[in-house]
């Protein structure tokens, strides 16, 4: 179980998002949530899912090391792979354990179509037999690890009640299960009915795997409900955490549009920073959708910064935005 037997339940974490949860993104979350007795959470940390193929290769790693990149403060923290080369996900998780992670997450619920080209992600869940096959690459590659997953309720149709029980024969440390298949997509609302019932399958198999819960939850009240309906260990934050670092806050109850803006300001500085020279700046403008939302103005601001495309443009535009109008009529 790794350091999963120190973590107090219930708890909350914030979920692996390509091109989102970066690590300038995660210090912006850590910095504004993380207080105290870590305030609620996030209590662990997933880094972006990585591709396990792509680090095979010399140039590939090159690459993508970028992904893996990390801060202390950020501890607990699980690196996320994908991949169905067995080797290649050895070779993956043996480069995560020297890097210092402290867990390794696999990838068996993305619904992408390039990732399921490459029989990765949802893939998997259509062939258990190689899923159970991958998860003892990874083992191997980091054996003082903990290893998870984290995976649907099925490809096409529910199917948790053989698959669920085909993952924990493998012996994982923790579980966590999105409330829908891959054909929904996020299409339609999550099933934590489902849920629960997976983990009625995970406490009747006797296993100490954790189960957390995904799909949904809006906010840490919002999560806790769901953790009481259905039984889960903890819940994983999505879409809720985009535009809002203080998700985790418990003591957080409003947040300014200046000091929205000035966040925003501050992730901008630090994703220029950090990865400026490895992502494109447009990567960036996703945040401003959500940053920018909800007072009066935020339509035409998200616009001419949608329009922007590097930080000193962004700076000039958000602080004519702010002298232009009257702070406490938007605070």
């Amino acid at each position: 179980m790794g350091f999963w037997d120190k973590i107090p339940k219930p708890f909350f974490v914030m979920a692996p998002l390509a091109d989102v949860t970066d690590c300038a993104f995660r210090q912006i979350i850590g910095k504004h949530s993380r207080h105290g007795e870590l305030n609620g959470g996030p209590q662990v940390f997933w880094t972006e899912f990585v591709s396990a193929d792509g680090l095979a290769s010399p140039k590939g790693r090159e690459a993508l090391m970028i992904d893996l990149k990390y801060g202390e403060n950020e501890r607990p923290i699980v690196a996320q792979l994908f991949g169905s080369n067995e080797k290649n996900m050895e070779s993956a998780a043996k480069l995560c354990a020297e890097l210092g992670f402290d867990g390794i997450d696999i990838n068996m619920g993305c619904p992408d179509r390039s990732i399921i080209k490459q029989c990765a992600g949802a893939a998997h869940i259509k062939d258990p037999e190689h899923a159970l096959k991958i998860i003892a690459s990874a083992k191997r590659g980091a054996p003082n690890l903990p290893v998870s997953v984290k995976t649907r309720l099925g490809f096409n149709r529910n199917e948790f009640e053989t698959w669920i029980p085909k993952l924990l024969s493998a012996d994982i440390s923790v579980l966590t299960i999105h409330g829908r298949t891959m054909k929904d997509m996020s299409l339609v609302p999550a099933r934590w009915d489902d849920i629960a019932r997976v983990v009625d399958i995970v406490r009747a198999s006797g296993k100490k795997t954790l189960v957390i819960g995904n799909g949904d939850a809006k906010d840490i009240p919002d999560a806790m409900q769901k953790i009481e309906t259905s039984g889960v260990d903890g819940v994983m934050f999505g879409r809720a955490i985009f535009g809002n670092p203080w998700l985790f806050d418990k003591e957080k109850n409003h947040v300014s549009v200046k000091e929205k803006l000035s966040v925003m300001l501050e992730h901008t500085k630090l994703f220029v920073d950090m990865l400026g020279d490895k992502k494109n700046f447009s990567l960036m403008k996703k945040h401003y959708k959500a940053y920018v939302n909800g007072f009066d103005g935020a339509k035409e601001l998200r616009v001419r910064l949608m329009e922007a495309d590097d930080y000193a443009s962004i700076e000039g535009i958000t602080h004519e935005f702010l002298s232009s109008v009257m702070i406490g009529e938007i605070s």
